[in-house]
């Protein structure tokens, strides 16, 4: 009080602004004497004292730290710091609202999807309803991509993130069944908004934002299995696409017909062959709760996704079915053909589900982002991931997907950072070819440093620069799918102690997948989809051209340990490789149980895991 009265005669505005100033002094204050301080009892108190009624907004403290005190202050202010914790900063955009294009061959869109011209919510992309946070943006720019792009950067600069390093993810309907002009028009506007150049064709987009401050390090494409063909991935790739969201949404045939997707399971597990063996990673969106599917069929269809080498996709989103008006779905759910489980059965069954997620997968998100307002039935709760993580500490079960155990994410969930980091080796098969999982991680901790997915090539991949023949100079080609180091982001020319990008994780990384590709894979070409390499900056734009022979070959002499036993997964997913790969051609159709060997529906040990006894 004794404050206010010194300065009765300042405006409202000028004593936010000494209130900020004093604000921005006791942190630094704090810092040097090593105390932690609550930034919001802080803020109050100073309000307070200057008999303000309202505190400072974050975005203004971010932007009145002096420039000399932001590495300091800014870890301690940052809004969600999980949105880089991951080591980039996502930028979501959206393509203008059209049509699906399947409506032209099965006479209409997925029972359960909203959105899209046709639809109540017309003003919005096909599968979403124009209220969520990503659509909004996107309305609010017109659909504009430069505009969505400027818009997101700067609201990610405010809030204290650094976006040195961008990927983007292009949402909203499908994307590869727009006009190619279009498309070149989104793209290349999408890298004019990083480097502030004004390009007249993609390449000369790429060439520009390479160069820029904020670089991109990849763009995600979300597209379905009939529009994720060879001219797609090879269209994509020229894009600087890394990555891939394909709509599987139910391993069962007879789902995705009676839910009208208008394509076949076989359809995706032959995407996913091409995608991969082109370098693309994959991320599978999985639909739980759909019609016809109970809750024990539900997680027959995880532990096919999960153990089915025809599946075992990179990533995961899982999205529990939503009824929304002015779906086919609303229509059975008003008639009473259709029923949402339970909220307690869902978080059960999302358990189970994480419960059986193996080490390389990474598990994106657990539910939409559409407000529950619009939701008629489905899920009830906004934090279902850490309900279901909840539902598992009760039962003693872990997640170990490569999301939960990332370094970035440790440090600001549980405040530990990894002691004894050590090389880790996990070999699997996938879509017709060999996959390493090399990661470094701290084994008893649990915590992932970062990661590499190598990939021994098929022969018959369509990619000529992989693809073995007469007229190549190689026999045998391996590819580096992904390469990356988690933690806070650290800018592409400088280095942090403190941090883990930068510290040289990613150059032993790719030591190992060279000598494995040399000596196990019997490569004598090894190509990368990435965007570094080594001491080198490499663009992901033509990627697919690196010879073993380029580069002096050293040995990584970090020791190879293997994979500790999953504590829930009672199969043995480790698989060790004599240059044969398994057939599973017949394995798509029936959807069995593969605990080490095949049984039918009925088998026993299937029963006891969906009972619960989660004992391996």
């Amino acid at each position: 009080m004794a404050k206010k009265k010194l300065l009765p005669n300042l405006s409202k505005e000028e004593k936010m602004v000494i209130v900020i100033s004093e604000i921005i002094q006791e942190l630094l204050v704090a810092h040097r004497q090593g105390k932690d301080v609550n930034l919001n009892k802080m803020k109050t108190r100073i309000s307070s004292k200057y008999g303000l009624g309202t505190s400072p907004r974050l975005v203004d403290i971010i932007a009145a730290v002096p420039a000399d005190a932001k590495k300091i202050l800014l870890p301690k202010l940052k809004a969600k710091p999980i949105r880089t914790a991951s080591g980039i900063a996502v930028v979501a955009v959206m393509c203008k609202p059209h049509r699906c294009p399947h409506i032209n061959f099965t006479g209409n869109i997925c029972v359960y999807c909203p959105g899209g011209p046709d639809s109540d919510f017309e003003y919005s992309t096909q599968s979403y309803t124009g209220y969520e946070p990503t659509s909004m943006r996107a309305i609010r720019a017109r659909y504009n991509p430069y505009l969505q792009t400027r818009h997101r950067v700067e609201q990610l600069k405010q809030l204290g993130h650094s976006v040195d390093k961008v990927e983007f993810i292009v949402m909203g309907g499908t994307f590869m069944s727009l006009p190619e002009d279009y498309r070149d028009y989104f793209i290349r506007n999408l890298h004019d908004a990083l480097s502030g150049h004004t390009s007249s064709s993609v390449a000369e987009a790429v060439k520009y934002s390479e160069k820029a401050k904020t670089k991109c390090i990849g763009i995600t494409i979300e597209t379905r299995p009939d529009y994720c063909l060879q001219r797609h991935m090879s269209d994509m790739l020229n894009y600087g696409c890394t990555r891939l969201e394909i709509g599987v949404q139910s391993v069962y045939e007879d789902i995705a017909r009676d839910t009208n997707r208008g394509h076949t399971v076989k359809a995706v597990c032959e995407n996913f062959n091409l995608a991969k063996d082109a370098g693309y990673k994959i991320v599978a969106h999985m639909m739980p709760d759909l019609p016809n599917v109970d809750f024990e069929r539900d997680v027959e269809q995880f532990i096919e996704f999960f153990e089915n080498p025809a599946f075992r996709a990179d990533g995961l989103k899982i999205y529990p079915t939503l009824v929304i008006r002015g779906t086919g779905l609303y229509e059975l759910w008003k008639t009473g053909r259709y029923r949402s489980y339970p909220p307690s059965t869902l978080v059960d069954l999302i358990a189970k589900v994480l419960a059986l997620v193996p080490p390389w997968t990474r598990v994106y998100r657990v539910q939409r982002d559409i407000p529950m307002p619009l939701v008629s039935s489905g899920v009830e709760h906004g934090n279902l991931r850490e309900l279901a993580l909840a539902r598992m500490a009760d039962l003693g079960t872990d997640c170990r997907d490569v999301r939960t155990r990332e370094v970035g994410i440790q440090e600001i969930h549980n405040r530990v950072r990894p002691y004894e980091v050590e090389l880790i080796r996990r070999d699997y098969t996938a879509n017709g070819g060999w996959e390493t999982f090399l990661a470094y991680e701290d084994p008893d901790q649990d915590i992932l440093v970062g990661l590499l997915r190598l990939r021994k090539c098929a022969s018959d991949t369509y990619r000529p620069e992989l693809k073995p023949g007469p007229n190549a100079n190689f026999k045998q080609c391996s590819i580096v799918r992904e390469l990356h180091v988690y933690g806070s982001v650290v800018p592409v020319n400088a280095r942090d102690p403190t941090k883990f990008q930068h510290q040289g994780f990613g150059m032993l990384l790719m030591e190992e997948a060279e000598r494995i590709a040399k000596e196990e894979h019997g490569s004598d070409k090894i190509a990368k989809s990435e965007v570094y390499f080594l001491p080198l900056i490499y663009s992901p734009y033509s990627p697919l051209d690196t010879s073993l022979n380029a580069h002096s070959h050293i040995s990584c002499s970090s020791p190879c340990r293997p994979d500790p036993p999953m504590s829930i997964n009672p199969t043995e997913i480790y698989h060790k490789h004599v240059g044969m790969l398994p057939n599973y051609a017949g394995h798509v159709p029936g959807c069995m149980f593969r605990f080490g060997k095949t049984y039918g529906n009925d088998t026993r040990d299937a029963k006891r895991w969906l009972r619960g006894d989660f004992a391996p």
